[in-house]
């Protein structure tokens, strides 16, 4: 019970840190608002022609590319803005273990991007009552964009911890996700198959967020497309742990 004692009051202190600073508002009226006028805008939402009730080709073609740039603005202060006004001496110096501070900090992040996504669902409600919507792939499509936007913070969270620089986090963290982004592309995975073969063209190919963020969309959550997801975000918090307690030592 200490543990989760301990995670809920850094969660709480991080959380209210989000929304006192304005960030945490900010970024989900960033989310909101682009992600409804790209809908309705860029793909023509009322084209009688796309007749796509479950989203897929409409609303959740935008949250991978503005989750790439909000996800790493909420996660840049994270450990950053610690370092950089001194006061992570005074959280590792407190009764909590690291790995408390890093779960509650990120489950603080991650609160902010399930808040802006929720209030994205005025668009499921639209869809049901213009047409007859597939429910499972919309919730499909709702749990790959939670997933995909955990994965950019727990990465921006490990970069975080190894600047002090906000500005530096963020390009930093930006650049590993469209990296990440880009590579489940058919045009780049293509020139990967030319240049270096099928085999390792798929190899590099599975590594992308956005290859697994497309199947789940879809309306297929297979144990891998989570086990890859759950290992991202593992791996990002680990090497977060590994840099903050080589601090605290």
């Amino acid at each position: 019970m200490s543990a989760v004692k301990n995670i809920w009051i850094v969660f709480k202190r991080e959380l209210k840190a989000q929304f006192n600073s304005m960030l945490a508002y900010v970024f989900i009226v960033i989310f909101v608002v682009l992600s409804m006028v790209l809908t309705f805008w860029f793909r023509n939402f009322f084209d009688p022609q796309i007749q796509d009730a479950s989203l897929q080709f409409t609303f959740f073609l935008w949250p991978a590319w503005l989750l790439m740039f909000l996800a790493p603005a909420v996660g840049m202060r994270l450990w950053s803005e610690e370092q950089r006004t001194g006061t992570i001496e005074l959280l590792l110096t407190l009764p909590v273990a690291t790995w408390h501070a890093i779960v509650g900090k990120f489950l603080a992040g991650l609160a902010v991007i399930a808040i802006a996504v929720a209030c994205s669902f005025p668009i499921v409600i639209t869809v049901a009552y213009l047409g007859d919507p597939d429910n499972g792939t919309i919730w499909g499509g709702y749990i790959a964009t939670l997933l995909y936007g955990a994965a950019c913070l727990a990465i921006t969270c490990g970069v975080s911890a190894l600047t002090r620089s906000i500005v530096a986090c963020l390009i930093i963290s930006v650049s590993i996700c469209f990296l990440l982004l880009l590579i489940g592309f058919p045009p780049v995975r293509d020139f990967f198959t030319d240049t270096l073969g099928g085999g390792l063209s798929d190899a590099i190919a599975s590594l992308s967020i956005y290859a697994h963020y497309e199947e789940m969309k879809r309306g297929v959550i297979s144990l891998p497309n989570l086990v890859f997801f759950a290992s991202v975000i593992g791996f990002s918090l680990f090497v977060t742990s590994v840099v903050i307690r080589s601090k605290r030592s």
